[in-house]
């Protein structure tokens, strides 16, 4: 699997290098005007490049299997922070929502590292009880209350975008280790309502459905972040306006540089760089079904498997949201926009992707 772990390496390499370009263009302006500096998130960027470049070598050095007896207190952990973020005094408000924790110079978000713990948790569980898995009540459930746990405390954020990933993963990762279907569907239909609900309690959810519908209804108002995008993505047309000559980012395209740096890539690159992106994304996620076709560790499949749900899901809502194809979710594009606990965590399950295939390369040898 060297040459699989090589090419994914360099696919990722590529996406990571891309994302600094494009955050230096799609935030130098705004950072000028409220940060009066230029390069303040691309310093910020490269300082959470720095960090998870380091954690990432950390993670491909060690035995991934040695995460199994860690895999419920780092739940432990998961579920404390989550809670403490929500503690006034605690946990940082930002734009109504109290996600954060302010470590000085770095903002960090436990929802993020709570994707990657869940998994962890979920792949040794899914190991461990893969013939329990059909018994709904000694298999099935108990893994249902750790998400249902998770995704409460996310939901109180509130952040609905990562209580949605939580739940997809959780599903997806049930499902590929043996649980039934119906056990599944029994869950996922009544989601389907309490979605609706949630949605229908909060005004600002209610608008962003109704722009996701009709974006040009109300251009100036909830259908402007979407307008705006579909202004970018069609003023790109075939070449591109120019890398840098975006004017959408000219404080036009609100998160420019985060949710919907897509939107400027399409602007600045035009209809082929977004293409492009697209076939470096759909490159990655092949490599990562390439190497996971060959584990035959249950703990180290499970793993890989639930960091491709992970990231492949975010990467297609992204996507669809910025072309106006989803309702408007605060899920950043792997590894190209700016957000450094998402950077951090996702570098950290590539990194653990090529462990388990070189553990698995040194282990057949």
């Amino acid at each position: 699997m060297r040459n699989a772990r090589m090419e994914l390496f360099m696919t990722f390499s590529i996406l990571m290098c891309l994302g600094v370009v494009m955050i230096y263009s799609s935030s130098g302006i705004y950072a000028l005007e409220v940060m009066h500096n230029s390069s303040h998130f691309l310093t910020r960027h490269l300082m959470f490049l720095g960090i998870g470049t380091a954690l990432m070598l950390g993670v491909m050095l060690m035995d991934y299997r040695l995460l199994r007896k860690w895999a419920r207190p780092i739940m432990v952990v998961v579920i404390v922070l989550l809670v403490l973020v929500l503690v006034p005094g605690i946990g940082k408000i930002s734009s109504g929502a109290r996600r954060w924790f302010n470590l000085g110079p770095i903002n960090f978000q436990p929802s993020e590292m709570a994707k990657v713990g869940l998994i962890i948790y979920l792949a040794d569980y899914c190991a461990r009880k893969q013939g329990l898995l059909r018994n709904l009540w000694k298999g099935f459930c108990p893994a249902l209350l750790v998400m249902g746990l998770l995704s409460v405390l996310i939901m109180k954020q509130p952040d609905m975008g990562n209580t949605v990933l939580v739940f997809l993963i959780t599903m997806t990762m049930l499902f590929i280790a043996g649980a039934r279907i119906k056990h599944l569907v029994s869950i996922f239909l009544p989601a389907i309502p309490l979605v609706v609900l949630l949605v229908l309690l909060e005004p600002y959810r209610i608008r962003r459905v109704v722009a996701f519908l009709n974006p040009w209804e109300d251009p100036q108002g909830a259908g402007f972040q979407l307008s705006q995008s579909q202004i970018a993505l069609g003023s790109g047309g075939f070449w591109g306006v120019g890398l840098g000559q975006s004017e959408q980012k000219l404080l036009y395209l609100p998160a420019a540089h985060t949710d919907f740096i897509f939107s400027i890539i399409g602007e600045e690159l035009g209809f082929l760089g977004a293409l492009a992106v697209i076939g470096l994304f759909a490159l990655f996620i092949w490599q990562v079904i390439r190497i996971l076709k060959q584990i035959v560790d249950p703990f180290g499949y499970y793993l890989i498997f639930g960091f491709l749900m992970m990231l492949g899901i975010q990467v297609v809502v992204n996507f669809g949201v910025s072309i106006g194809a989803l309702p408007t979710k605060g899920l950043p594009l792997p590894f190209i926009s700016y957000g450094g606990s998402a950077l951090i965590f996702n570098m950290m399950a590539v990194g653990l992707i090529l462990n388990i295939s070189r553990t698995q390369d040194l282990g057949s040898a």
